[in-house]
């Protein structure tokens, strides 16, 4: 099954962050991928999140907007819509 893809917007990337918008259509997906940095998620609308994880495992977790969130790098998994409604969140990457 083919999905479209979420739609990366860099905001700023400095020396001590890089902060990145993401857009989803329903059913849309990151791709997997592993975070070298850790980081912080804020909701822009409501995220119905489906999270695929390695070894096949998967877990949704739903969001109301303005949620916040942060995990340490080395999280590894590929991030989709899991909602009927577009999906917008905030990602900022700590560098150091």
């Amino acid at each position: 099954m083919s999905r479209p893809a979420a739609v990366p917007t860099r905001i700023l990337e400095d020396d001590r962050v890089r902060v990145t918008r993401w857009d989803f259509a329903p059913g849309a997906e990151t791709g997997w991928h592993r975070h070298d940095l850790d980081y912080v998620i804020t909701t822009l609308t409501p995220c119905s999140f489906l999270l695929e994880e390695p070894g096949g495992e998967s877990r949704r977790a739903d969001m109301p907007a303005g949620s916040v969130y942060r995990r340490d790098e080395g999280v590894e998994h590929n991030v989709v819509n899991g909602g009927d409604q577009p999906m917008s969140f905030i990602e900022v990457e700590l560098k150091g």
